[in-house]
């Protein structure tokens, strides 16, 4: 993995396509199958990880996770799984957390938890785990850190959580822990009524290069559910370990924020909308 990862685009422009939040993504009723199926491999370029030479070729990804009829009528939390489709809406990556149903209801958003990155033969290219860590910007000695592993048991990156009081700051850096980009929030991360942008930058702040957006998914799957939707824009060019470090993110940014699986946080919600 170079040392610094290839981008287009000057100071001030857009990564490679417009931010995948201003396209609109095919879609099925409820409970029908996906649109389009699997995307079709292409040939893998030099010194990518297996399974990822699908990265090779898109720009923008949308992470969309799955709906739990018994975690939406029970409040019981179930395994987060995700879809994670291309801009045609073909799938790319199939997603599954891997942990205990007492980690799970026991320590709710805050849980530890390991992520399996599947392909389309259900074999397991990218492998993310998330250690029990403090969730508060208030122990700057034990922050969030996601490690990223592709194929499993080699680490090709991590995405870690800077110290901030403001603003949800990460940095993606590579195997050797060197910060290449850098991601930074918004202030307030709820907005009952549209899209929340995490802006993706250069290490050195000086380039736009990228965007992780929660997308707003209507009151109804808003209010009673945890299930969110997430678009992912980098440059076409970006090195494949670079833009597979910055799905984790998507994850990372997922539980700390919008994983709203306690039942108190759930009333909240219902009661805003109310």
């Amino acid at each position: 993995m170079s040392d610094y990862p290839k981008m287009s685009g000057e100071k001030g422009g857009q990564p490679a396509g417009a931010p995948i939040a201003m396209q609109p993504m095919p879609s099925a009723p409820p409970g029908a199958p996906a649109p389009t199926g699997w995307m079709s491999a292409p040939q893998a370029p030099p010194n990518c990880p297996p399974g990822l030479e699908y990265l090779a070729q898109v720009d923008q990804l949308l992470v969309k996770q799955k709906v739990e009829g018994l975690e939406m009528v029970t409040g019981y939390e179930t395994n987060n799984k995700y879809e994670i489709l291309n801009t045609m809406g073909q799938r790319v990556f199939y997603a599954v957390e891997d942990t205990c149903c007492c980690t799970r209801n026991c320590c709710g958003h805050h849980r530890p938890w390991d992520i399996k990155i599947l392909n389309n033969q259900s074999k397991e290219v990218m492998h993310l785990s998330r250690g029990l860590r403090c969730n508060t910007c208030l122990c700057p000695c034990c922050l969030q850190k996601v490690t990223v592993e592709a194929p499993t048991g080699h680490v090709i990156g991590y995405v870690s959580q800077a110290w901030s009081l403001c603003k949800p700051r990460y940095n993606i850096q590579t195997a050797n822990e060197e910060t290449v980009l850098r991601i930074k929030g918004p202030c307030c991360t709820w907005n009952m009524c549209g899209d929340i942008e995490f802006d993706v930058s250069t290490a050195d702040e000086t380039s736009f290069c990228g965007r992780i957006t929660k997308q707003w998914s209507g009151l109804a799957k808003e209010a009673f559910t945890d299930a969110d939707n997430y678009g992912i824009s980098f440059p076409m060019d970006l090195d494949i370990n670079v833009k597979a470090v910055l799905i984790g993110a998507v994850f990372l940014i997922d539980f700390m924020y919008f994983e709203n699986n306690t039942k108190s946080d759930k009333k909240k919600i219902k009661h805003v909308v109310s």
